[in-house]
């Protein structure tokens, strides 16, 4: 983990859509992935009685249905600390080691770059 850098323009807007996904659900937290081709797959958090996945492992599962075969990056929205590892280990599986997953408070601000 480690302290976020200024972000290029593709990184904010995959923290935008993902602080999106988490205000028009109004879900604890929101995430966005990136694949290899550029394509953005955002989601929310997933609250069923027989269902519960965070935004992130959403958002990549999503990404894999659609034919993703890698990711280049990916962001969560969320009043956390850090990035649970189960989540991480999501988006290890497909985006590999050293796939940036940017951490950002309600407010959009990033504070944290974890490389899976």
């Amino acid at each position: 983990m480690s302290e976020a850098a200024p972000l290029d323009p593709e990184d904010q807007k995959i923290i935008t859509l993902a602080r999106s996904a988490r205000a028009r659900n109004g879900v604890p937290e929101g995430a966005a992935v990136r694949d290899e081709t550029g394509r953005t797959y955002v989601a929310g958090t997933v609250a069923l009685d027989s269902l519960r996945l965070s935004a992130l492992r959403t958002a990549v599962a999503m990404a894999v249905a659609s034919g993703a075969t890698s990711l280049e990056a990916a962001a969560v929205v969320s009043a956390a600390a850090s990035v649970p590892e189960e989540d991480l280990a999501a988006v290890r599986d497909l985006g590999g080691p050293g796939t940036p997953v940017l951490l950002a408070g309600s407010d959009g601000v990033p504070h944290t770059t974890h490389q899976v």
